[in-house]
C-alpha cells in the first residue's frame, strides 16, 4: 500500500511539470493498433490496442419485439465482460460495477449521437425489429479501457453485415448475408476520456496513471465539435474552468484520433 502511494505521488509530480513516465505529452495517445474481422461468427468485429490495453468487440444481430417507447425503431444492447485473463483485478461471476459502467458509457455515446439509424432497423412496426448487440471483451487491461472499447465498437459497427431474414419463417438466417450494411450516420462520434491527475489533465493513461487520477470525463464528440454525450466518473468535482479545459482537450484529440479511425470506417 505504501509503495502504491509512492508511485501515485511520483506520477502526480511528473504530470505537474508536463512529464509522463513513458515520454508522452499530456495530450498524446499511445500507439493505436486496429484490426477488423476478428470473429467469423459475428456480423462485425474489431480489435483495438492502445499501448498494452487490448479490447475485442463483436456485433450480433437478432430480431425481437421493439421497446414499448419506440415501436418503430430497432433495439440496442451493449454488454462488457472484463475477463480475468486481462487483469488480476477481475474475477469470474456476475457483472461488476466496472463492466456495467463501461457498457453504459459506450451505449450512451452511440445512442445519443444517433450513430445507428434505429428507424431503418424496423421490420414491422410494433411487432418485429432488429436488435443490435454490442459485446465487449477485455483481453489486456492497462488503462483507458473506455476509449479502446468505444473505438472498437464504432469500427465493428461500421464493418458489420446484415444477415438475411426470412419473413415467412420469421427467423434470421445466420451465415447468409445481404448486401446491406448497418444504417449508420456519416459523422463518427469519437470518444475521448480526460483524466485529472493532481491539477493537470491527461488523455489515454496507462494503468498506473489511471490509478493516480482523481476524476475523469468521457466526451463523445464528432465533426464541427458537436458533443453528443458526457459521462463523469469518480467523486472529485470539477470547476467550470476545468470543465472548459476538458472540452477543449476533447476537441483537440478528436482531430488527432479521427484520421486514424476513419481509415477503418470506409
Amino acid at each position: 500500500m505504501e509503495t502504491l502511494e509512492l508511485t501515485k505521488n511520483r506520477i502526480r509530480q511528473y504530470i505537474s511539470v508536463g512529464k509522463r513516465f513513458d515520454g508522452r505529452k499530456y495530450d498524446e495517445f499511445r500507439k493505436i493498433e486496429i484490426e477488423t474481422g476478428i470473429s467469423k461468427k459475428a456480423e462485425g468485429s474489431a480489435r483495438v490496442k492502445l499501448g498494452k490495453t487490448d479490447v475485442i468487440v463483436g456485433i450480433k444481430m437478432g430480431v425481437d419485439e421493439p421497446y414499448p417507447d419506440s415501436q418503430d425503431e430497432g433495439n440496442l444492447m451493449v454488454t462488457a465482460e472484463l475477463l480475468p485473463l486481462s487483469s488480476d483485478r477481475y474475477e469470474l461471476g456476475p457483472p461488476r460495477i466496472e463492466s456495467i459502467e463501461l457498457a453504459r458509457i459506450i451505449d450512451r455515446g452511440i445512442r445519443e449521437s444517433k450513430f445507428i439509424d434505429m428507424k431503418k432497423l424496423c421490420i414491422k412496426e410494433g411487432e418485429k425489429v432488429w436488435t443490435v448487440f454490442i459485446d465487449i471483451y477485455s483481453i489486456n487491461s492497462d488503462g483507458n479501457l473506455i476509449d479502446a472499447a468505444a473505438i472498437a465498437a464504432l469500427i465493428a459497427l461500421k464493418n458489420s453485415k446484415m444477415p438475411k431474414y426470412d419473413k415467412k419463417e420469421e427467423k434470421v438466417l445466420y451465415g447468409e448475408w445481404t448486401n446491406d450494411s448497418l444504417p449508420l450516420r456519416k459523422d463518427i462520434p469519437i470518444p475521448c476520456t480526460i483524466y485529472k491527475i493532481g491539477k493537470s489533465f491527461v488523455v489515454d493513461p496507462n494503468l498506473e496513471e489511471e490509478d493516480s487520477s482523481e476524476t475523469r470525463v468521457t466526451v463523445s464528440i464528432s465533426n464541427n465539435d458537436t458533443i453528443h454525450a458526457l459521462q463523469k466518473g469518480e467523486e472529485k468535482e470539477l470547476s467550470i474552468e476545468e470543465f472548459e479545459e476538458v472540452l477543449n482537450l476533447a476537441e483537440k484529440n478528436y482531430k488527432q484520433l479521427f484520421p486514424v479511425i476513419e481509415k477503418h470506417m470506409k
